[in-house]
């Protein structure tokens, strides 16, 4: 991954920023804005969102001097604008990523991809047929100690891979579900402590343990009230014979950020949000750099940096000059969802074994 300083000078050099477009200007739109901006390799062209005004005064107040639509169709023949950040409800995200390629435009899409595995499908597939890049937005993945655990992890510091858990306690509070009318719903949230906030530590699970080869799960309401789950626990197995937990609810006070543990024959290590604060490899000290990474967006969901988005973006206009894949693609972006997915069929069938790769068929609402 280049620095920012050298993609900078790239950039500058080259003369050739991508023209960039946000669909949605909700929560996370001003982090977008924020990775945008930091990026040097992209310039901010526009902003869309369906309710009327409601561009225009986000453009004012984040990104003054950018045009403002009031339809994703208008802006998208914006013939400026090579890219799009999308930042609309996640159920609409196959919709919107679809309704891009078809217009020549490439996709940094939130997590996830969409909330049914035929939706983003259909999403990786309009950008296939139609040449346009697709990457997934899963910021913990950039984190440099993400990248040394995995290192640690492939390289065999740990031995043979017993157990890999990720535990995610957050706080989400009733006025936070109140505040849209599409959050906590199976249409277009896809779930609830799982597929919104515990998707991130799912991802980075398998970015540092591999593929999930059955689970077992429960998923419950247990202090919400909302109609998808407030708290969920799995146990799984890895493709690789290792075991592990996979816990995540938005129900606990005070909330805590996600916590990731892994342990081998020769060793742990703890990575606990962006800081590894166990290294217990014989022979090797002085690794961990901390006591933990903070709470970052465990009771806030507004607290969340622009950094790992600002690597994302970068590494979407390399993808996009060099003609290659995105380090989180859309098959690689998929995989977090089909586990959260296989949890819920689970959950719906009292705790029952569920085998990976699910078919459409399993790929339902409800837990």
């Amino acid at each position: 991954m280049p620095s920012k300083k050298a993609a900078v000078s790239k950039a500058a050099k080259k003369g050739d920023l991508i023209g960039w477009g946000l669909v949605g200007c909700g929560v996370i739109a001003p982090t977008h804005v924020h990775a945008v901006a930091d990026s040097g390799t992209a310039n901010l062209i526009a902003c869309c969102d369906i309710v009327p005004g409601k561009a225009k005064a986000f453009a004012d107040k984040h990104a003054p001097g950018i045009r403002a639509y009031d339809s994703m169709e208008a802006m998208l023949k914006d013939p400026e604008i090579q890219a799009v950040s999308l930042c609309t409800p996640s159920g609409l995200h196959s919709e919107c990523t679809i309704a891009a390629a078809e217009m020549g435009k490439h996709v940094l899409c939130e997590k996830p991809l969409d909330v049914t595995l035929e939706a983003i499908d259909a999403a990786i597939a309009a950008c296939k047929q139609h040449n346009v890049k697709l990457s997934g937005v899963f910021q913990r993945r950039t984190y440099a100690s993400s990248k040394k655990v995995r290192e640690a992890v492939r390289s065999g510091k740990l031995g043979k891979l017993v157990i890999g858990d990720a535990y995610q306690k957050y706080f989400r509070s009733h006025e936070y579900y109140a505040s849209g009318s599409w959050r906590a719903t199976w249409d277009l949230d896809g779930g609830g402590a799982l597929m919104n906030q515990g998707v991130h530590g799912i991802d980075l699970l398998l970015y540092l343990m591999g593929d999930v080869r059955r689970l077992n799960a429960y998923a419950r309401r247990l202090v919400r009230n909302i109609e998808v789950e407030d708290t969920a626990v799995a146990i799984v197995e890895f493709v690789n014979g290792a075991v592990g937990v996979i816990e995540g609810t938005t129900s606990v006070t005070p909330g805590y950020g996600c916590r990731i543990e892994i342990s081998g024959d020769n060793g742990t290590i703890v990575l606990d949000e962006d800081r590894i604060t166990k290294w217990d490899i014989p022979g090797q000290d002085g690794e961990a750099d901390g006591e933990g990474g903070g709470k970052g967006t465990a009771s806030d969901p507004s607290a969340v940096t622009a950094t790992g988005h600002t690597q994302h973006v970068i590494d979407l206009c390399g993808a996009i000059r060099e003609n290659r894949e995105p380090e989180i693609g859309g098959k690689e972006a998929r995989r977090a969802v089909e586990v959260i997915k296989a949890i819920y069929k689970s959950s719906r069938e009292g705790g029952a074994t569920v085998e990976l790769p699910l078919s459409y068929c399993n790929d339902g609402p409800g837990i």
